[in-house]
């Protein structure tokens, strides 16, 4: 068995320039800024303008983790990219992605699990590191939800984003890196939380293009039920797992999908806001790409061997926790 860890070794994020504000939502559907604050916290998000796509933003997230850790995107050897939002159907945004950065030498797939992706990514790349079959792995979590969210559903347009981020996995001999996770899911969540319309269970045909059913579909309710369970039970399940008390657990690294499920998951970890990264006023859900953006705001704040706890809960349903120590 080999004596390493996955660890990230680098991290960058890139987020569009436009902004969509709570004001210029008020011109859109029927919400306020101070309603929108009140239920999510959230004040603004980025939006995709003039053909930006996201193996665009995935491209500058390699060209600068590469430029940062000071290698040619010739070394990497595989890119995961978390996200339910991809370019096209095929090819995937990892081969798109790998194109236009020059990293030619990896291979790597899209992986579908919302809002989860990061973190599913995150632990499928440890298992190519620490198998000892690569040495340079790039996860990335990425969503342009603007271009699956109705502006007149108010349920939906008021909480989504776009943006990107990611990290360098790399083998870490000194006990820093990756050290647990768990991943859950559950399919009787479809109804909850779903794009309906899409894909070859309900194909788009010229009868249905426009219906509501082929942007996304949220039941606000259940959904926030839901993670606000999960998001929380499995942040403490993890902590159980590894003996660590509120004050060992130096950063929460949270899912942005609500202000209220942050709170919730900090107060059952015993965790003080001071030491959760939040960033959701300024971006935001953007789905797989909340963490890794997180990582990338905090990144001058971390310091090696600090204690990280990853959480994340997603349509599917699908959610998890990660505790990894920080490498550098």
């Amino acid at each position: 068995m080999n004596n390493f860890n996955a660890a990230i070794t680098a991290v960058h994020g890139k987020v569009p320039n436009k902004i969509l504000s709570n004001s210029d939502l008020e011109k859109m559907v029927d919400t306020s800024d101070e309603w929108i604050v009140t239920r999510t916290g959230i004040k603004e998000r980025r939006i995709v303008e003039n053909g930006e796509t996201l193996s665009d933003l995935g491209a500058e997230v390699v060209t600068q983790i590469c430029k940062k850790r000071g290698i040619s995107p010739l070394e990497i050897d595989m890119i995961i990219v978390g996200t339910v939002t991809s370019d096209h159907r095929f090819p995937s945004s990892s081969n798109l992605i790998c194109h236009k950065s020059g990293a030619t030498n990896a291979w790597g797939y899209d992986l579908s699990a919302a809002c989860s992706g990061f973190i599913y990514g995150l632990v499928t790349g440890q298992q190519f590191i620490e198998s000892g079959k690569y040495k340079k792995v790039i996860v990335i979590g990425a969503d342009i939800m603007s271009s699956i969210i109705s502006y007149q559903d108010r349920n939906t347009c008021i909480i989504f984003g776009d943006g990107c981020g990611g990290v360098l996995l790399e083998p870490n001999s000194e006990g820093n890196g990756i050290i647990d996770s768990i991943l859950k899911a559950d399919g009787s969540g479809k109804e909850f939380l779903t794009q309906k319309i899409g894909g070859s269970a309900f194909p788009i045909t010229k009868e249905n293009v426009g219906h509501p059913d082929t942007f996304v579909y949220q039941e606000g309710k259940t959904v926030f039920k839901f993670a606000v369970t999960n998001m929380a039970d499995i942040s403490a399940e993890i902590m159980e797992n590894n003996n660590l008390k509120g004050d060992d657990v130096d950063w929460l690294v949270p899912h942005q999908a609500n202000l209220r499920i942050i709170d919730a998951t900090a107060n059952r970890m015993g965790v003080t806001r001071e030491k959760v990264m939040i960033n959701i006023e300024k971006y935001g859900n953007t789905t797989a790409g909340t963490i890794p953006i997180c990582l990338w705001e905090w990144e001058e704040k971390l310091k090696k061997g600090d204690n990280l706890i990853l959480a994340a809960f997603g349509g599917g349903f699908t959610w998890g926790s990660v505790f990894l120590k920080w490498a550098y």
